[in-house]
């Protein structure tokens, strides 16, 4: 079929149509930057092709060139026969209008975090003035601690990962932005390579999928790191954990942040004591929580 493409389709608007009927036809999932294929297709061709990314019809008659008409064949064949998530093919994940490079070795950058943490929290950290210092736990890519340098430009911050292959990528992009005078890396187990160290601001985007829906991921998430996305039978795993260490790390009047996927019920019945806030965000009202340190010192009193 792609033998047969490279020599009928000549200008950019059918290369377009055909990536769209392709990918619906292949039953690809889309959940990596793109919500459904035209978006994907549009995407994967204006990149490939080096055209900016937000200006698709001016483009859309023009003819291309047997290399280009090459180029598209390779990155759409992949993405159907491979199931390759697009940020894979592209090596770049966008995130709040921040570009970061992505591999296989970490997962693509989409949390919930992203605004609140662009939008300093607001209105659960009283002073942005005063985060001094902040942690971003199960860093990945580095993408949410380069937003938390990027948003509170007085504060010294860590970020913390298991995988040493995730810290790789994570340095390319915290060197990509010149932060690394005030973003460090470290490598280890939540808390674990931070000693006695305390925050201002903790947020966290641990691995969160419960065992269940871990067994039921399309293709495409079965590409990212299993070590980023499960986190044992109900998905709590490391959120657990975070709960338990957190207060210790963090300075009076702190705010711990964690994104848990839709496991909203399940962590209020395993932490009734916890007066848990949940913001509304595009994700829902179940996806993200805030504590702070008093609470998690001093719990409800439910009685």
């Amino acid at each position: 079929m792609f033998e047969h493409a490279t020599s009928e389709l000549v200008t950019l608007r059918d290369w377009l149509r055909f990536a769209v009927s392709r990918f619906q036809e292949a039953g690809l999932f889309f959940g990596h930057g793109s919500a459904e294929a035209y978006d994907e297709a549009a995407y994967l061709c204006l990149h490939s092709l080096h055209l900016p990314p937000d200006r698709l019809d001016p483009f859309l008659d023009a003819r291309l060139l047997p290399p280009e008409r090459e180029k598209l064949a390779h990155i759409l064949s992949r993405r159907i026969n491979e199931r390759i998530p697009a940020p894979y093919l592209t090596h770049e994940a966008w995130l709040q209008g921040y570009r970061f490079y992505v591999d296989q070795r970490v997962i693509v950058p989409r949390s919930f975090l992203a605004p609140l943490i662009l939008e300093h929290l607001q209105p659960w950290l009283a002073e942005p003035e005063g985060v001094l210092r902040a942690l971003d736990l199960c860093t990945g890519s580095g993408c949410l601690a380069i937003l938390l340098a990027e948003a509170f430009p007085d504060a010294e911050v860590d970020a913390v990962d298991l995988s040493p292959d995730a810290l790789d990528v994570a340095l390319r992009n915290v060197t990509e932005y010149h932060h690394n005078d005030r973003l460090h890396l470290h490598e280890g187990d939540l808390f674990a390579p931070l000693g006695d160290a305390t925050y201002d601001l903790i947020v966290s985007n641990p691995p969160y999928v419960n065992a269940e829906s871990v067994a039921a991921l399309p293709p495409e998430y079965r590409h990212e790191p299993t070590l980023a996305l499960g986190s044992g039978e109900d998905g709590l795993d490391a959120t657990r954990i975070i709960l338990r260490d957190a207060a210790r790390h963090l300075n009076p009047g702190g705010l711990l942040v964690v994104e848990i996927g839709h496991n909203r019920e399940a962590l209020e019945i395993a932490f009734p004591h916890l007066d848990f806030a949940w913001p509304q965000i595009e994700g829902g009202e179940d996806t993200v929580f805030i504590l702070s340190r008093e609470q998690l010192i001093q719990p409800r009193n439910l009685s």
